[in-house]
């Protein structure tokens, strides 16, 4: 059965690969924006693999730690917590000298009527942080919205790739991106660009979307014919292993999980281990915003965890009433409005 604390310890479990890497990196470890989604596995299996590495460094998590559980799991695992709003004036001065950082603050969700806030997160915040850090090496979280929508049959969009993002969430993003490209070249700054779609956590993610409307008999809309997704747990860990990648210029990364997932196949799968009959709607489209992983699987092998066991463990977490986030990916949203 399904527990949190199984999930917990499933997503923070340090491999030999990334153990190996953190032997190498010099210095300690700082998670902006570490209390959202995906921030505290991530710093928990920083903290687990510093130190089975024997590495003494500090790893820092910095929010405003509106959750208090995901707070606690933090503090209950020996990472150094840092409640700090990043907006406010003289925050950033306030944070402990790093040689690492991992940038995952920003904003998606509410962005429509509130565009100026989002804009002042994903663009005028990093500007602020590479002035406080501009030798640091970097890990900055992005997004595959960057990218034009594409055919199944492309493969998906691979880093060369030219972005055509859709609307001013995937807009301000792309600014992120060139605030910190800009660093990389100016300020010496080295940069991973870390392009992700979509993380599987188990609480939440694009295979929880379709199975929890697949359980309550709601109807799957097939506009969206497929999507790319990938363990919460590899990619936390690519995220850590990434920092060795960084460079100036700055380097880019597409990280996902190998398959173009077709959501009928996903919606179908759920209904029979559900034991649920699938409603679809919608006409199929024939484009998504897909992703190629090829640069990704190459630099640190495929994910630990397939396809098909992400969609077993995620029936079953439903089955044994496991917890919401309550953050739905949205990724049928085809007209950029999140």
């Amino acid at each position: 059965m399904w527990t949190e604390e199984k999930l917990d310890r499933l997503l923070t479990e340090p491999s030999p690969a990334l153990i190996a890497d953190m032997k190498k990196l010099e210095g300690g470890l700082m998670i902006l924006g570490a209390g959202g989604k995906m921030g505290p596995t991530l710093a928990v299996l920083a903290r687990k693999a510093f130190a089975a590495a024997g590495k003494k460094d500090p790893v820092v998590a910095v929010s405003r730690f509106s959750d208090p559980i995901a707070r606690g799991l933090l503090e209950r695992e020996g990472v150094e917590v840092f409640p700090a709003d990043l907006m406010e004036p003289g925050s950033l001065e306030k944070l402990p000298d790093v040689q690492n950082i991992i940038f995952m603050a920003g904003r998606k969700f509410g962005t429509a009527g509130e565009e100026a806030l989002t804009w002042g997160m994903n663009a005028i915040l990093p500007s602020l942080v590479i002035r406080r850090f501009p030798k640091a090496r970097f890990t900055v979280f992005s997004s595959g919205n960057l990218y034009p929508m594409l055919p199944p049959h492309s493969g998906g969009a691979n880093e060369e790739t030219a972005p055509d993002p859709i609307g001013e969430y995937a807009m301000s993003c792309l600014a992120r991106e060139r605030i910190f490209e800009y660093a990389s070249r100016t300020a010496g700054a080295k940069v991973l660009l870390y392009r992700l779609n979509y993380a599987v956590d188990l609480r939440y993610g694009v295979l929880y979307d379709v199975a929890r409307k697949v359980l309550a008999g709601e109807e799957v809309d097939l506009a969206t014919p497929c999507f790319n997704c990938i363990w919460q747990g590899d990619a936390n860990e690519y995220a850590l292993r990434s920092l060795l990648l960084a460079e100036s210029p700055a380097a880019r990364l597409n990280v996902t999980g190998p398959e173009i997932v077709s959501v009928r196949y996903a919606a179908e799968r759920f209904g029979k281990l559900l034991g649920r009959k699938v409603r679809f709607c919608g006409e199929p489209g024939e484009r998504a915003l897909l992703s190629s992983s090829a640069r990704c699987m190459a630099a640190f092998g495929y994910p630990s965890v397939s396809l098909d066991t992400l969609i077993d463990w995620q029936a079953q977490w439903l089955l044994d009433g496991g917890r919401t986030l309550n953050k739905p990916t949205h990724f049928e949203e085809r007209k950029g409005n999140f």
